[in-house]
C-alpha cells in the first residue's frame, strides 16, 4: 500500500513538474536574431574615426589610416571587389612603459582642408543586442583592447574584449552584459545602445615601441593595429499592438518638436 501510495505521489510531481515546463515554454518571447554590419570600415570619408592617446603618447601619434586590405577569411585572397575593401589602421607610439592608451573613437568630419575637424559620434547599435564582434590585425604585443557601450540612461559600460597578444587578423566576439538595460517598461519599450569608443591599453612589461636605431623615422618605431568587420547579432523582434505606429521617433519628432 505504502508503495502505492509513494508511486502516487512521485508521478504527480511529475505531472505538476511538466505541466510547469510547457507553460514556461509557451510564454518564451520570440526572437529574430540577426547579424548586422555596423561599420565595415570600407568608407572612410562617410563613416571616419579618429584616434587620441594618453598622456605619455609620441609627438604625433597615434595617428589613423585607412588601408586597402583585409582578412582572408571573411573575403579570400582575390575578392572580386578587392579595391575597395578598407581596414581601419592604428599606429601608436609611447615614450614610456606604462598603463598607456589609445581611444578609436567614431565620429564624423567638418571643413576641409587645413580647417578639417572630426568630432566624436556614438554609433547606434540597432535592436537589443546580444554580442559584439570585431576582427583585429595585431603584432603579437601583449596589449589588450575594451568596448565602451552606453545604455539609455548615459551610463558608459566598460566590456573588455581580449588580449592583442596574437599574430596576424583575429575575429573578437563578446557578449553583452545581461545586466546593461536595452528597454523600458513604457513605450517604446526598445531603447537600443550606443558604441562609444574602442580602447586599446599597453601593460607595463610590454614594449611600446619597436627597437630600432635612434635615427630610424618613427613610423619604423610605431605600434600597428588594423580593424575590420564591425557588426552585432542583435534581436530584432519588436512586439506589434494597435497604436504602434505613435512610438515612431520620426513620428514624434515630426510632431511634438515644434514646441507649438
Amino acid at each position: 500500500m505504502k508503495r502505492r501510495v509513494s508511486r502516487s505521489i512521485c508521478l504527480a510531481i511529475l505531472l505538476v513538474s511538466l505541466l510547469s515546463a510547457g507553460g514556461v515554454f509557451a510564454q518564451e518571447k520570440p526572437v529574430n536574431l540577426e547579424s548586422k554590419v555596423i561599420d565595415s570600415f570600407d568608407d572612410p570619408e562617410g563613416n571616419p574615426w579618429f584616434v587620441m592617446g594618453s598622456k605619455f603618447s609620441t609627438a604625433e601619434f597615434p595617428k589613423v589610416a585607412s588601408v586597402n586590405s583585409w582578412p582572408i577569411s571573411i573575403y579570400g585572397y582575390n575578392p572580386a571587389d578587392k579595391d575597395k575593401l578598407k581596414t581601419l589602421g592604428v599606429a601608436m607610439l609611447f615614450d614610456r612603459k606604462e598603463y598607456n592608451w589609445v581611444d578609436v573613437v567614431p565620429g564624423k568630419k567638418t571643413g576641409s582642408g587645413d580647417s578639417v575637424k572630426y568630432e566624436p559620434q556614438e554609433r547606434n547599435l540597432p535592436g537589443r543586442v546580444a554580442m559584439l564582434d570585431m576582427w583585429i590585425w595585431s603584432g603579437n604585443f601583449n596589449y589588450y583592447i575594451e568596448a565602451f557601450i552606453r545604455d539609455y540612461k548615459g551610463i558608459v559600460h566598460t566590456i573588455y574584449m581580449g588580449d592583442l597578444n596574437h599574430v596576424g587578423w583575429k575575429n573578437f566576439r563578446i557578449n553583452i552584459p545581461s545586466n546593461i538595460p536595452q528597454s523600458k517598461k513604457y513605450l517604446p519599450k526598445l531603447e537600443g545602445l550606443k558604441l562609444v569608443k574602442f580602447r586599446i591599453w599597453t601593460r607595463p612589461t610590454e614594449v611600446v615601441a619597436i627597437p630600432a636605431g635612434a635615427e630610424e623615422p618613427a613610423h619604423k618605431k610605431a605600434i600597428y593595429f588594423y580593424f575590420d568587420q564591425l557588426k552585432v547579432l542583435t534581436d530584432t523582434y519588436e512586439d506589434m499592438y494597435d497604436g504602434d505606429a505613435l512610438t515612431s521617433p520620426e513620428l514624434i519628432e515630426q510632431t511634438w518638436s515644434s514646441g507649438k
